[in-house]
């Protein structure tokens, strides 16, 4: 069996559905950063074990979650705007019937969907997720755009998350996208400090790559404008249609808003 962490705040909207696609679990666990509307009232009588916590950082968060007492061996941690599909849940039941195999974390990709459709080639997909872990084997650090760090090996899944960022309306996702460019702007100030890790590149870890591939991004002038000529022509996204448009639109914006909140800080600090 496998244990479910779903971390929250305001989610009424999303917490229903994220529940139900994890029928298949008795250990369903909600941690929720203080929300005001019924989060904590709609977990509770769908029978999940509710946390509380005041929210400072997601590594922080998620670690305070994954220490919590599990009734399972394997914990699935989401957030309340992700899905898992019915085909998925065999995939997961059969990796961790295993007690003592060599695995203690799997990475999963996500299928994020906006505007009636997945965002295939737009979004920058695969990207691989940390999702799964044995209990009391993995940490968390970076407080924004986490990694996930074990001591033993990791798996990859064939199935995939379903990503709903847009439920909560346009308005929220760039709301809390504002939220994210503040926190990634003052963590790549410090990060731009040290070198690009190159050897990250041949790296067979895609959370190593990706973390590399970040370090030099991130130094590249035009980076925004950069980013959207990526999306949208080199990975195809304008076959995505409408949705991948706006999507590759939104997304060079935040890049641009990181850039500008990354310079004030640096300015606040010299």
């Amino acid at each position: 069996m496998i244990s479910v962490l779903i971390l929250t705040f305001e989610e009424e909207k999303n917490l229903l559905g994220c529940i139900e696609s994890v029928g298949f679990s008795d250990d369903v666990v909600v941690l929720d950063s203080g929300s005001s509307d019924g989060t904590v009232a709609l977990a509770r009588s769908k029978g999940a074990t509710v946390l509380t916590r005041n929210f400072d950082n997601y590594a922080a968060q998620r670690n305070f979650g994954l220490s919590h007492d599990f009734k399972h061996d394997w914990i699935l941690m989401l957030d309340a705007d992700e899905r898992i599909p019915e085909d998925f849940i065999a995939e997961l039941t059969a990796v961790t019937e295993s007690t003592d195999g060599p695995v203690t974390l799997y990475r999963m990709r996500r299928k994020d969907m906006f505007m009636g459709r997945w965002l295939k080639r737009s979004s920058g997909y695969p990207t691989w997720f940390g999702r799964l872990f044995r209990k009391g084997q993995v940490r968390v650090e970076r407080e924004i755009n986490e990694e996930y760090y074990t001591d033993g090996e990791v798996g990859v899944l064939q199935g995939h998350l379903l990503h709903y960022p847009f439920n909560k309306g346009m308005s929220y996702w760039i709301e809390r996208h504002n939220r994210y460019s503040s926190m990634e702007a003052v963590r790549l100030s410090s990060e731009m400090k040290e070198p690009v890790p190159w050897a990250y590149f041949k790296s067979k870890d895609p959370m190593l790559r990706r973390k590399a591939f970040k370090q030099f991004a991130y130094r590249m002038p035009f980076r925004p404008l950069l980013t959207f000529m990526y999306l949208y022509v080199l990975r195809l996204g304008f076959l995505d249609g409408k949705a991948g448009f706006h999507f590759c639109c939104m997304r060079s914006f935040y890049e641009y808003m990181i850039n500008l909140k990354r310079s004030e800080v640096q300015l606040e600090r010299s």
